[in-house]
């Protein structure tokens, strides 16, 4: 009966508390601590590739690559000239001159702007075209980050509902245990009712745990913009570590979230550039013909002969009160993303120190949960040889069942916070 017992509890390779640490460091992958384990001979869809779908197909994603192409397209928007103004006049009354009298006037005029303001346009253009990529990395990776919380969530439920069947048929054995006790007056029918009511508790958690997993499979679904009911493919054990990846503060200063400011800047610098171009003076030339109608009563030198009179103009800001305030502003805007910059530096910093601890504290956690489930079953193997003598206290049973489900959850809910801890600091520090 005891090898029977004990061989039925190792039997499922969903088990995380025969987790054991792998003998050479574990390297995170790139994509924010995505990690892919084989046993058994299967290998789970990994979740960098439901990351590389959510960012093909998610809509918000979507969205903010349209607004990066229409910020691309602003550039060619850049370049462009004033409007060409064109003039048409007929003279009701014609002047008469010494070569005859003017029918109309006809006449073109073309402003330009001063030389390197269309240059210093489409470079302002650029620069906000790269702040808005640095907002579609940001949206990406943030994204990368919700489809791993909840793809870690998801491995969490199942993993416990996998720990709570092999705790119900554990339960079911030690029923058949007890009812084979009362045959020979070694338990009571109280015994067989507590482990039934043990067992219908157990059900219950089960049965509630999978109504959480169809709604976390839900929001997982919306991230990756797919049907809500597709299955989700996970995989069958996830491993602490036994090395963490060590990360300074200084790699902060990579992240996108920063970046972002750096190219605001750039862009307020840009602006100041065009201000300074654009308030030069602009430049105009054009044309003026006028038709002339040649003298019947006379006949002197270019008798009827048009008039084509070339023109030359230049627009002088005058009063450029409007520019120097412009300059004021984008002074004032670069101080504001510097003061911007730094209060973010602080939040991504704090962040980081905490998710690190909480990383740190999800390791002591597991480890303690470990040696605390090693010594709950030594208690259970005591009992069970207690019963090969001829005694058994099924309350005793009821108790070591019950601190060692607790540790089994507790070692589960460790794994995930471990990884999902592990995906913030990939969030926070990994380059673009």
């Amino acid at each position: 009966m005891k090898n029977r017992i004990l061989n039925m509890k190792g039997s499922n390779k969903w088990k995380l508390s025969k987790i054991q640490f792998p003998a050479s460091s574990f390297q995170l992958l790139t994509a924010l601590a995505i990690a892919v384990f084989i046993q058994d001979g299967v290998q789970a869809q990994s979740l960098e590739s439901y990351i590389q779908e959510a960012q093909a197909n998610n809509p918000e994603i979507q969205a903010f690559n349209l607004r990066y192409n229409i910020a691309e397209e602003k550039v060619n928007e850049a370049n462009w000239l004033p409007s060409t103004e064109l003039s048409a006049g007929y003279f009701v009354s014609e002047p008469e001159t010494r070569t005859g009298a003017q029918r109309a006037r006809i006449g073109f005029k073309q402003m330009l702007p001063w030389f390197g303001t269309i240059t210093a346009r489409e470079n302002f253009a650029s620069s906000m075209a790269e702040a808005e990529y640095v907002e579609v990395t940001i949206a990406k990776r943030k994204l990368a980050l919700s489809v791993a919380g909840s793809y870690y969530n998801l491995y969490q439920i199942r993993a416990k509902q996998v720990v709570l069947y092999e705790n119900i048929q554990l339960l079911e054995t030690y029923e058949r245990l007890a009812l084979t006790s009362i045959e020979v007056g070694k338990a009571s029918a109280v015994d067989v009712l507590r482990l039934q009511i043990r067992q219908n508790e157990l059900q219950q958690q089960k049965e509630v745990l999978e109504e959480e997993f169809l709604a976390e499979q839900t929001v997982f679904n919306n991230l990756l913009n797919r049907d809500q009911l597709m299955a989700v493919d996970l995989v069958p054990s996830l491993e602490i570590p036994a090395e963490d990846l060590v990360y300074g503060s200084d790699a902060l200063t990579l992240n996108p979230e920063l970046l972002k400011y750096d190219r605001l800047y750039e862009s307020v610098a840009q602006s100041e550039l065009l201000n300074k171009r654009e308030s030069l003076p602009m430049l105009g030339f054009g044309v003026d013909y006028l038709p002339v109608t040649a003298r019947t009563d006379m006949n002197p030198s270019d008798n009827g002969k048009d008039v084509l009179m070339p023109m030359f103009s230049v627009s002088i800001p005058i009063f450029n009160n409007r520019y120097k305030s412009i300059s004021k502003q984008n002074e004032l805007r670069q101080q504001e993303i510097e003061t911007q910059k730094m209060q973010r530096l602080n939040v991504l910093e704090s962040a980081f120190a905490k998710s690190k601890s909480q990383r740190n504290q999800a390791r002591i956690k597991f480890n303690t949960q470990q040696k605390n489930l090693k010594q709950a079953r030594d208690a259970e193997e005591i009992l069970i040889k207690n019963y090969e003598t001829g005694t058994i206290n099924f309350n005793d049973v009821l108790d070591i069942q019950e601190l060692q489900l607790k540790f089994q959850m507790n070692q589960i809910e460790s794994v995930q916070m471990y990884y999902v801890q592990a995906a913030l600091i990939n969030y926070l520090t990994m380059q673009t």
